[in-house]
Protein backbone atom coordinates (compact mmCIF):
# COMPACT_ATOMS: atom_id res chain seq x y z
CA UNK A 1 0.00 0.00 0.00
CA UNK A 2 1.08 3.56 -0.72
CA UNK A 3 0.27 6.85 1.01
CA UNK A 4 -0.84 9.60 -1.39
CA UNK A 5 -2.34 13.06 -0.97
CA UNK A 6 -5.85 13.66 -2.24
CA UNK A 7 -7.35 16.77 -3.81
CA UNK A 8 -8.29 17.94 -0.30
CA UNK A 9 -4.64 17.83 0.76
CA UNK A 10 -5.23 14.92 3.14
CA UNK A 11 -3.34 11.59 2.98
CA UNK A 12 -5.03 8.34 2.00
CA UNK A 13 -3.95 4.76 1.35
CA UNK A 14 -3.72 3.52 -2.23
CA UNK A 15 -2.82 0.22 -3.85
CA UNK A 16 -1.29 2.18 -6.74
CA UNK A 17 1.88 4.26 -6.35
CA UNK A 18 1.83 7.97 -7.11
CA UNK A 19 2.94 9.30 -10.47
CA UNK A 20 4.15 12.66 -9.14
CA UNK A 21 6.14 13.69 -6.08
CA UNK A 22 5.79 16.88 -4.08
CA UNK A 23 7.21 18.99 -1.26
CA UNK A 24 4.65 19.67 1.46
CA UNK A 25 6.32 22.78 2.86
CA UNK A 26 7.10 24.31 -0.53
CA UNK A 27 3.68 23.40 -1.96
CA UNK A 28 5.17 22.24 -5.27
CA UNK A 29 4.95 19.02 -7.30
CA UNK A 30 7.10 17.42 -9.98
CA UNK A 31 8.25 14.26 -11.67
CA UNK A 32 9.58 11.38 -9.61
CA UNK A 33 12.91 11.65 -11.44
CA UNK A 34 13.22 15.43 -10.90
CA UNK A 35 16.98 16.14 -10.63
CA UNK A 36 16.42 18.90 -8.06
CA UNK A 37 14.40 16.62 -5.79
CA UNK A 38 16.85 13.73 -6.21
CA UNK A 39 19.77 15.97 -5.20
CA UNK A 40 17.88 17.11 -2.12
CA UNK A 41 16.98 13.54 -1.20
CA UNK A 42 20.59 12.39 -1.68
CA UNK A 43 21.70 15.10 0.73
CA UNK A 44 19.34 13.87 3.42
CA UNK A 45 16.88 16.74 3.04
CA UNK A 46 13.33 16.84 1.75
CA UNK A 47 12.35 13.36 3.01
CA UNK A 48 10.22 14.57 5.94
CA UNK A 49 8.21 16.80 3.60
CA UNK A 50 7.93 14.40 0.65
CA UNK A 51 4.39 13.68 -0.60
CA UNK A 52 2.94 11.88 -3.64
CA UNK A 53 -0.01 12.40 -5.96
CA UNK A 54 -1.91 10.07 -8.28
CA UNK A 55 -2.00 12.68 -11.07
CA UNK A 56 -1.42 16.34 -11.90
CA UNK A 57 -5.04 17.40 -11.48
CA UNK A 58 -5.03 16.16 -7.90
CA UNK A 59 -1.79 18.00 -7.14
CA UNK A 60 -3.12 21.28 -8.54
CA UNK A 61 -6.45 20.96 -6.75
CA UNK A 62 -4.59 20.32 -3.49
CA UNK A 63 -2.90 23.71 -3.91
CA UNK A 64 0.50 22.64 -5.23
CA UNK A 65 2.31 24.36 -8.11
CA UNK A 66 4.56 22.76 -10.78
CA UNK A 67 8.32 22.47 -10.35
CA UNK A 68 10.33 24.86 -12.51
CA UNK A 69 13.15 22.33 -12.93
CA UNK A 70 11.44 19.16 -14.17
CA UNK A 71 8.22 20.71 -15.52
CA UNK A 72 9.46 23.95 -17.10
CA UNK A 73 6.65 24.33 -19.66
CA UNK A 74 3.94 23.68 -17.09
CA UNK A 75 5.64 26.03 -14.66
CA UNK A 76 5.86 28.78 -17.28
CA UNK A 77 2.11 28.52 -17.92
CA UNK A 78 1.39 28.52 -14.20
CA UNK A 79 3.59 31.58 -13.67
CA UNK A 80 2.00 33.46 -16.55
CA UNK A 81 -1.49 32.70 -15.27
CA UNK A 82 -0.50 33.73 -11.76
CA UNK A 83 1.02 37.03 -12.93
CA UNK A 84 -2.11 37.78 -14.94
CA UNK A 85 -4.27 37.01 -11.93
CA UNK A 86 -1.99 39.14 -9.74
CA UNK A 87 -2.31 42.06 -12.14
CA UNK A 88 -6.09 41.73 -12.08
CA UNK A 89 -6.01 41.49 -8.28
CA UNK A 90 -3.92 44.68 -8.11
CA UNK A 91 -6.45 46.55 -10.26
CA UNK A 92 -9.31 45.25 -8.16
CA UNK A 93 -7.52 46.12 -4.93
CA UNK A 94 -7.02 49.67 -6.10
CA UNK A 95 -10.68 49.88 -7.00
CA UNK A 96 -11.59 48.68 -3.53
CA UNK A 97 -8.92 50.85 -1.86
CA UNK A 98 -7.05 47.73 -0.69
CA UNK A 99 -3.59 48.78 -1.82
CA UNK A 100 -0.64 47.62 0.31
CA UNK A 101 0.11 51.30 0.89
CA UNK A 102 -0.69 52.28 4.46
CA UNK A 103 -3.27 55.10 4.51
CA UNK A 104 -2.06 58.50 5.68
CA UNK A 105 -4.65 58.41 8.47
CA UNK A 106 -3.05 55.27 9.93
CA UNK A 107 0.42 56.75 9.68
CA UNK A 108 -0.76 59.83 11.53
CA UNK A 109 -2.39 57.68 14.23
CA UNK A 110 0.53 55.37 14.91
CA UNK A 111 3.38 57.81 14.31
CA UNK A 112 6.71 57.12 12.65
CA UNK A 113 8.45 53.93 13.88
CA UNK A 114 12.15 54.42 14.69
CA UNK A 115 14.84 53.65 12.14
CA UNK A 116 16.73 50.36 12.62
CA UNK A 117 19.70 50.38 15.00
CA UNK A 118 22.88 48.35 14.39
CA UNK A 119 22.38 44.72 15.38
CA UNK A 120 24.17 43.15 18.34
CA UNK A 121 26.07 39.89 18.67
CA UNK A 122 23.46 38.63 21.13
CA UNK A 123 20.72 39.46 18.61
CA UNK A 124 22.49 37.54 15.83
CA UNK A 125 23.01 34.56 18.15
CA UNK A 126 19.29 34.57 19.01
CA UNK A 127 18.37 34.64 15.30
CA UNK A 128 20.60 31.61 14.71
CA UNK A 129 19.01 29.89 17.71
CA UNK A 130 15.52 30.37 16.29
CA UNK A 131 16.63 28.63 13.12
CA UNK A 132 19.11 26.03 14.36
CA UNK A 133 17.38 24.52 17.38
CA UNK A 134 17.93 20.77 18.14
CA UNK A 135 16.24 18.67 15.47
CA UNK A 136 15.85 21.58 13.05
CA UNK A 137 15.69 20.70 9.35
CA UNK A 138 16.18 24.29 8.19
CA UNK A 139 18.99 24.41 5.63
CA UNK A 140 17.97 27.01 3.05
CA UNK A 141 16.93 30.61 3.68
CA UNK A 142 16.04 33.69 1.68
CA UNK A 143 17.10 36.99 3.24
CA UNK A 144 15.31 40.31 2.86
CA UNK A 145 16.31 43.75 4.11
CA UNK A 146 15.59 47.45 3.90
CA UNK A 147 18.14 49.70 2.21
CA UNK A 148 19.33 51.53 5.33
CA UNK A 149 22.86 50.81 6.51
CA UNK A 150 21.87 48.97 9.72
CA UNK A 151 19.47 46.58 7.97
CA UNK A 152 21.90 45.90 5.14
CA UNK A 153 24.72 45.16 7.59
CA UNK A 154 22.52 42.83 9.65
CA UNK A 155 21.44 40.89 6.54
CA UNK A 156 25.01 40.56 5.27
CA UNK A 157 26.36 39.49 8.66
CA UNK A 158 23.64 36.87 9.05
CA UNK A 159 24.21 35.53 5.52
CA UNK A 160 27.94 35.17 6.18
CA UNK A 161 27.30 33.33 9.46
CA UNK A 162 24.64 31.10 7.89
CA UNK A 163 26.93 30.03 5.05
CA UNK A 164 29.80 29.49 7.49
CA UNK A 165 27.55 27.05 9.36
CA UNK A 166 26.88 25.05 6.20
CA UNK A 167 23.55 26.63 5.30
CA UNK A 168 22.45 27.96 1.92
CA UNK A 169 21.22 31.47 1.16
CA UNK A 170 18.92 31.21 -1.85
CA UNK A 171 18.30 34.94 -2.33
CA UNK A 172 19.19 38.37 -0.96
CA UNK A 173 16.45 40.90 -1.67
CA UNK A 174 16.15 44.55 -0.67
CA UNK A 175 13.29 47.05 -0.94
CA UNK A 176 12.65 50.78 -0.52
CA UNK A 177 10.54 52.36 2.20
CA UNK A 178 8.17 53.70 -0.41
CA UNK A 179 6.94 51.90 -3.54
CA UNK A 180 3.89 51.67 -5.79
CA UNK A 181 2.96 48.10 -4.93
CA UNK A 182 6.01 46.17 -3.58
CA UNK A 183 5.17 43.39 -6.04
CA UNK A 184 8.68 43.09 -7.47
CA UNK A 185 10.57 42.58 -4.17
CA UNK A 186 7.76 40.35 -2.89
CA UNK A 187 8.06 38.14 -5.97
CA UNK A 188 11.85 37.99 -5.77
CA UNK A 189 11.80 37.13 -2.07
CA UNK A 190 9.47 34.17 -2.67
CA UNK A 191 10.67 32.99 -6.09
CA UNK A 192 12.67 30.19 -4.46
CA UNK A 193 11.28 27.76 -1.89
CA UNK A 194 13.38 28.30 1.25
CA UNK A 195 12.95 26.48 4.50
CA UNK A 196 12.76 29.90 6.17
CA UNK A 197 12.99 33.63 5.56
CA UNK A 198 15.14 36.08 7.55
CA UNK A 199 14.30 39.79 7.60
CA UNK A 200 16.23 42.87 8.73
CA UNK A 201 14.09 45.90 8.01
CA UNK A 202 12.51 49.16 9.03
CA UNK A 203 8.94 48.61 10.30
CA UNK A 204 7.06 50.92 7.94
CA UNK A 205 8.42 49.53 4.67
CA UNK A 206 8.15 45.94 5.86
CA UNK A 207 4.55 46.40 7.01
CA UNK A 208 3.58 47.36 3.47
CA UNK A 209 5.75 44.67 1.87
CA UNK A 210 4.14 42.11 4.20
CA UNK A 211 0.70 43.09 2.91
CA UNK A 212 1.84 42.37 -0.62
CA UNK A 213 3.54 39.14 0.41
CA UNK A 214 0.39 37.77 2.01
CA UNK A 215 -1.89 38.80 -0.87
CA UNK A 216 0.27 37.82 -3.84
CA UNK A 217 2.76 35.13 -2.81
CA UNK A 218 3.19 31.92 -0.80
CA UNK A 219 5.18 33.69 1.92
CA UNK A 220 4.52 32.34 5.42
CA UNK A 221 5.18 34.56 8.45
CA UNK A 222 5.44 31.49 10.71
CA UNK A 223 8.53 30.47 8.71
CA UNK A 224 10.11 33.91 9.09
CA UNK A 225 12.44 35.33 11.73
CA UNK A 226 13.35 38.99 12.05
CA UNK A 227 15.91 41.23 13.67
CA UNK A 228 15.00 43.53 16.57
CA UNK A 229 14.15 46.44 14.26
CA UNK A 230 10.73 44.82 13.73
CA UNK A 231 10.07 44.36 17.45
CA UNK A 232 7.63 47.25 17.39
CA UNK A 233 4.23 47.00 19.07
CA UNK A 234 2.66 49.01 16.23
CA UNK A 235 3.83 46.69 13.46
CA UNK A 236 0.89 44.20 13.48
CA UNK A 237 -1.63 47.04 13.35
CA UNK A 238 0.20 48.76 10.49
CA UNK A 239 0.46 45.52 8.49
CA UNK A 240 -3.17 44.56 9.03
CA UNK A 241 -5.14 41.89 10.83
CA UNK A 242 -3.47 38.43 10.77
CA UNK A 243 -0.87 39.51 8.19
CA UNK A 244 2.07 38.81 10.51
CA UNK A 245 0.70 36.02 12.72
CA UNK A 246 3.52 33.58 13.52
CA UNK A 247 6.36 36.00 12.79
CA UNK A 248 9.08 35.75 15.39
CA UNK A 249 12.40 37.40 15.99
CA UNK A 250 15.30 38.34 18.23
CA UNK A 251 15.76 41.24 20.63
CA UNK A 252 18.93 43.31 20.91
CA UNK A 253 19.65 41.72 24.31
CA UNK A 254 19.40 38.19 22.94
CA UNK A 255 15.79 37.61 23.93
CA UNK A 256 13.03 36.67 21.53
CA UNK A 257 9.60 37.93 20.47
CA UNK A 258 6.69 36.77 18.35
CA UNK A 259 3.48 38.06 16.80
CA UNK A 260 0.23 36.25 17.48
CA UNK A 261 -3.34 37.45 17.02
CA UNK A 262 -2.13 41.02 16.54
CA UNK A 263 0.00 41.10 19.71
CA UNK A 264 3.77 41.34 20.01
CA UNK A 265 5.10 39.31 22.94
CA UNK A 266 8.71 39.67 24.09
CA UNK A 267 10.63 37.19 26.25
CA UNK A 268 13.90 38.03 27.95
CA UNK A 269 17.05 35.95 27.27
CA UNK A 270 17.41 32.56 28.92
CA UNK A 271 19.26 32.63 32.23
CA UNK A 272 22.74 31.14 32.31
CA UNK A 273 22.55 27.36 32.36
CA UNK A 274 18.90 27.34 31.31
CA UNK A 275 18.08 25.27 28.24
CA UNK A 276 15.61 26.92 25.91
CA UNK A 277 12.63 24.98 24.63
CA UNK A 278 12.44 23.86 21.04
CA UNK A 279 11.01 26.79 19.04
CA UNK A 280 8.32 24.67 17.43
CA UNK A 281 8.91 25.43 13.74
CA UNK A 282 6.28 25.77 12.44
CA UNK A 283 2.97 25.27 14.28
CA UNK A 284 4.32 23.61 17.44
CA UNK A 285 3.70 25.57 20.62
CA UNK A 286 6.11 25.83 23.48
CA UNK A 287 5.36 27.65 26.70
CA UNK A 288 6.42 28.24 30.26
CA UNK A 289 5.27 30.05 33.37
CA UNK A 290 6.12 33.75 33.31
CA UNK A 291 8.83 34.92 35.66
CA UNK A 292 8.94 38.22 37.47
CA UNK A 293 10.51 40.85 35.26
CA UNK A 294 9.50 39.33 31.91
CA UNK A 295 8.65 42.06 29.46
CA UNK A 296 5.53 41.94 27.34
CA UNK A 297 4.86 44.35 24.49
CA UNK A 298 1.34 43.96 23.11
CA UNK A 299 -0.61 45.57 20.34
CA UNK A 300 -4.10 44.71 19.21
CA UNK A 301 -4.67 45.14 15.49
CA UNK A 302 -8.15 46.51 16.12
CA UNK A 303 -7.52 48.73 19.16
CA UNK A 304 -6.43 52.35 19.24
CA UNK A 305 -2.88 53.53 19.69
CA UNK A 306 -3.65 54.56 23.27
CA UNK A 307 -4.12 50.88 24.14
CA UNK A 308 -0.49 49.93 23.43
CA UNK A 309 1.02 48.15 26.42
CA UNK A 310 4.74 48.43 25.86
CA UNK A 311 7.22 47.28 28.49
CA UNK A 312 4.65 46.13 31.06
CA UNK A 313 6.09 44.00 33.86
CA UNK A 314 4.35 40.62 33.99
CA UNK A 315 2.86 39.28 37.20
CA UNK A 316 4.39 35.79 37.63
CA UNK A 317 1.00 34.47 38.71
CA UNK A 318 -0.67 35.51 35.45
CA UNK A 319 1.64 33.82 32.96
CA UNK A 320 2.52 34.83 29.43
CA UNK A 321 0.12 34.91 26.48
CA UNK A 322 0.29 32.06 23.94
CA UNK A 323 3.85 31.96 22.64
CA UNK A 324 4.47 29.52 19.80
CA UNK A 325 8.05 30.58 19.40
CA UNK A 326 11.42 30.27 21.09
CA UNK A 327 11.12 30.58 24.86
CA UNK A 328 13.73 31.89 27.18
Amino acid sequence: MYTLLGADGLPYRSATPGTLGGHRRGRLYGRLDCPSALRALAGGHYVAHRVFFSDETTAITAGYRPCAVCLPATYARWKQNRESASAMDTIEERKQDRSPLIPASDLAEYGDPPLPSPHTEAELAAIMGLLKYPGSRIETVSVGHSRDDASRAAAETFSTAWRAGGGTVLAMVDWPESAASWLRPATRLTSETPDAWVVAAAPLGFAQLARRLRRSTDWAPDRTVAFASLQDARLPALAGENVLDGLRGASADGGTWNVRHGWVTSVRPAAAGHTAARPGWPHVRAGRRAESGDIVAKRSAVEGVDDILDGRQVDPDQGLPDHPGHMG
